[in-house]
């Protein structure tokens, strides 16, 4: 059996907590992984010297992906997020986010299951600001035909692989004629020019959209959105079945993959042993399933399916950690889970 090297990013706040326990699991459930352990955010800045060392990215290049945990950027110290860096240094150009309804967890909405992919390297988020004259600042909207065209490819290559039959762009190319609007041409040339026509396609308003995601969100499959729009809207997401702590994430570019728990490292709550795991564990089974498509391992898919029943079936039975309205600590979670991957 092939063993992978994975780069383990453990994090700060809660996120060497959920880290451990999402190895404990992995390991249960037979992964074929090694873990190589390197820092970022608070933790490296503490002892490196800088909140994304070359070392860990150099890591990362080195095994081509990573699972990390939640990352502390210092607030206005002149430090950039550890995961805009990360996204730029490694092009992670494609934004994951799965959402769907657990068992077990109560939420306004049912039957949700849908997928946010969001170009993750360019629009406003590309930090070109400039002070005109005091008290006026321009901020610079960058979009590339480039950039638009792979991501389109990536969601409907996406689309396809799982079986998904709707993609929807959400753009204000009504506004942003220039920029939005050859997001969305790009995005109509690859489905009209590259054979996907087997997906269904269509074009929404942003604000439009964001309408009829709140009345009803099982009316989308997968949604595809420029930097700011996607990031906006996969919280939005998020909060249709329970919030950021059961929604995994990943970042993936053509050469390399972060695999990621997208909520706030919590230091409120660090230590105490009352962390949920699961979005981090949830993301270990998106890069498991990652590793058997792309490395042709299926001990990864059989190892990610474990995981995901493990889960499903604790949360069927009410053993949740406290934010979910149970009363499980972070380990007694990863023990509920181990224990059902026996039965």
């Amino acid at each position: 059996m092939t063993t992978h090297q994975i780069v383990l990013i453990p994090g700060d706040g809660i996120g060497p907590e959920v880290a451990a326990a999402t190895v404990r699991v992995l390991e249960a459930a037979q992964a074929p992984v090694e873990w190589v352990e390197h820092h970022a955010g608070i933790a490296a800045l503490q002892t490196l010297g800088e909140v994304l060392p070359e070392q860990t990215l150099d890591a990362v290049r080195e095994r081509g992906i990573a699972l990390k945990g939640p990352c502390t950027t210092p607030v206005g110290e002149g430090f950039t997020s550890v995961n805009v860096q990360l996204r730029k240094r490694l092009d992670l150009y494609a934004a994951v986010r799965p959402v769907r309804n657990l068992p077990g967890i109560r939420t306004r909405y049912e039957n949700v299951d849908l997928v946010v992919i969001r170009e993750n390297t360019e629009g406003l988020y590309s930090g070109i600001e400039n002070e005109v004259t005091k008290g006026v600042v321009t901020s610079l909207k960058v979009a590339t035909e480039t950039a638009s065209t792979r991501i389109a490819q990536a969601a409907f290559q996406y689309a396809r692989d799982r079986g998904r039959k709707k993609v929807t762009v959400m753009h204000k190319a009504n506004i942003m004629k220039m920029t939005d609007g050859m997001f969305i041409r790009c995005a109509r040339a690859v489905w009209e020019g590259e054979g996907f026509t087997d997906v269904d396609y269509e074009e929404v308003i942003i604000d439009a959209g964001c309408m009829k995601l709140v009345q009803d969100p099982t009316q989308f499959d997968v949604l595809l959105l420029e930097n700011l729009y996607g990031d906006v809207l996969s919280d939005l997401c998020a909060g249709f079945v329970g919030g950021l702590g059961v929604i995994p994430g990943a970042n993936i570019g053509n050469d390399y993959a972060v695999f990621e728990a997208v909520h706030g490292s919590a230091p409120d709550i660090a230590g105490k042993g009352v962390a949920n795991p699961l979005a981090l564990l949830m993301s270990g089974v998106m890069m498991l399933n990652h590793i058997a498509d792309t490395r042709a391992d299926e001990s990864c898919r059989v190892a990610a399916t474990r995981v995901r029943e493990a889960y499903n079936r604790a949360l069927s039975d009410d053993q949740k950690t406290r934010d979910l309205g149970g009363n499980l600590g972070t380990e007694e979670f990863a023990s509920a889970l181990i224990e059902r991957m026996g039965r």
